[in-house]
């Protein structure tokens, strides 16, 4: 009954002119799907307390997933930092887009969109793009 709530609520808000930021549902989403499925169960046969202890530890889950994906998100861009930091004062190597192998000593590091890009006073190059790294000349 809850799969059918939730997508029946997904067809409904899909048409709607308020748009959230993500295509995804929230936990806030669930509560009202878990609201809506209480108002109309069935009285001759009512949801089990079982049930409904389930739900709301899933709901529980949910939120400490979603919170721990942030978390690691935030941990990997911080990573990403350090390691492209580390290479600030040296000469990196990278292939072009021709093919061929260009260098440059890194002069400070940038987020993008991307990911961290490293200044090598010709451009921006992608972290990860880099093949080799070496103490600068």
């Amino acid at each position: 009954m809850l799969v059918d709530l939730i997508n029946q609520y997904s067809n409904e808000t899909a048409g709607s002119s308020v748009k959230t930021s993500s295509d995804s549902l929230g936990k806030d989403d669930f509560l009202n799907l878990l609201v809506t499925q209480l108002k109309n169960q069935d009285p001759l046969e009512p949801m089990k307390n079982e049930e409904f202890i389930a739900q709301l530890a899933q709901f529980n889950s949910l939120e400490q997933m979603i919170s721990l994906n942030k978390s690691f998100d935030t941990m990997l861009d911080l990573q990403q930092m350090t390691n492209a930091s580390a290479m600030i004062g040296k000469e990196v190597s990278w292939m072009d887009n021709d093919g061929n192998r260009q260098s440059g000593v890194v002069k400070e590091v940038m987020i993008t969109s991307d990911g961290p890009a490293l200044n090598v006073g010709t451009g921006l190059i992608l972290s990860s793009d880099v093949i080799s790294v070496k103490a600068a000349a």
